[in-house]
Parts: C-alpha cells; structure tokens; sequence
C-alpha cells in the first residue's frame, strides 16, 4: 500500500525542481522529519540560505556540514521510495 504522506512529499520535491516550492512549505510546518529535509533542500534551491540555516538549525544540523544540495534531494527521494 502507498503511504499518502510520503506520495505527497515526492510530489512536493518534483514541484520544487519545476520551481513551485510552495507545497513543501507547507508540508514542513507538519513538523515531519522527512518534511524538514524536505523545506532545508527547499531553501538551498532557491539560494535562500539564512531560512534553509533556520530548518538545519531545527533538525539539529548545520548547512555547512550538508551535502550537496542535489545529494540531499536524491537521499529524500531514496527515504521516500522505502517509505510507500
């Protein structure tokens, strides 16, 4: 069975890469792990550094100590494919 919370989230991440950002916004205040990854990826795409420190901060990560933003897409993508 599909879990609709991580069906959402892959959708959400697509829109980000056609530059809609807005649904992983909103996921992100569900307060859901995979939604945080999800809004810190959000804010390196859009270059918007200072928020996407704010959402590491929250996770307790550091951006500096991120990978790169297209491997950290890739590895929710990969948490999300285990997760239907």
């Amino acid at each position: 069975m599909t879990n609709p919370r991580a069906s959402q989230l892959a959708e959400a991440i697509e829109r980000l890469l056609a530059n809609d950002g807005i649904p992983l916004m909103c996921c992100a205040r569900s307060g859901r792990p995979d939604c945080l990854a999800g809004s810190r990826a959000r804010h390196r795409v859009e270059g918007d550094l200072a928020n996407a420190r704010y959402w590491y901060d929250k996770a307790g990560l550091t951006i500096e100590d991120a990978c790169s933003v297209e491997d950290e897409i890739n590895e929710l993508r990969e948490y999300l494919a285990h997760d239907r």
